[in-house]
């Protein structure tokens, strides 16, 4: 959380997305596909998993991953052809209030970044569906740049292709460990869990 001194020099807000912009949960596609509760838990826990998928945002491209891990569970490789497929689905919607802040603060011209963990191929299917990232001045994907969260490297680049300095930015995200990431090379962090929180302390910050 940022802190009084922060408030003449922070000007800038950088947000993630998944789970503060918009809602990321693999069960919202195999939902569709598995009918029996017990064995989409067990699916979700051992087949696609979300740490199976943090390959993919770090830049592995879908095709290597369905391959492979189709071979090792041949009984679910139309399921895993369907999570490259169909990733957005995935993506149930925005998280709560979120996008309202978002536009509050485009309404009073605070520059607007991201930084967020996604394959380049799923941003590719995702992206078109939320015309909120158009307000955005710029975007970092880590899958287009094979480099990921907490890695300190990714937000060095994301400072530099952005043109800030670390004290000018608020970075927001829903993991503790990339918000240490940030405040550990000088950016103000705020852990995201709900969006009444965030407004807060954008009032405190004076930039809403």
């Amino acid at each position: 959380m940022a802190g009084e001194s922060a408030i003449s020099t922070i000007d800038t807000v950088i947000f993630d997305i998944g789970n503060v912009l918009y809602r990321w949960d693999l069960r919202c596609l195999f939902e569709k596909l598995i009918d029996d509760p017990q064995e989409l838990d067990w699916f979700l826990n051992h087949v696609v998993t979300p740490e199976w998928h943090f390959q993919h945002d770090a830049g592995r491209p879908f095709a290597a991953m369905v391959a492979e891990r189709s071979r090792e569970f041949p009984q679910y490789a139309e399921h895993i052809l369907a999570y490259s497929k169909r990733f957005s689905e995935t993506i149930p919607g925005p998280v709560e209030g979120a996008l309202e802040i978002v536009q509050a603060l485009a309404n009073r011209n605070v520059p607007l970044f991201a930084i967020s963990n996604f394959g380049a191929e799923s941003w590719a299917q995702f992206r078109p569906a939320a015309p909120i990232f158009d307000i955005f001045a710029d975007i970092v994907i880590s899958g287009e740049e094979k480099m990921i969260k907490p890695d300190p490297a990714i937000f060095h680049l994301a400072l530099d292709r952005f043109d800030r300095q670390p004290g000018q930015c608020l970075f927001i995200d829903d993991r503790q460990d990339n918000i240490a990431a940030a405040e550990g090379i000088g950016l103000a962090g705020h852990h995201f869990r709900e969006a009444a929180l965030l407004e807060s302390e954008l009032k405190a910050l004076r930039l809403l």
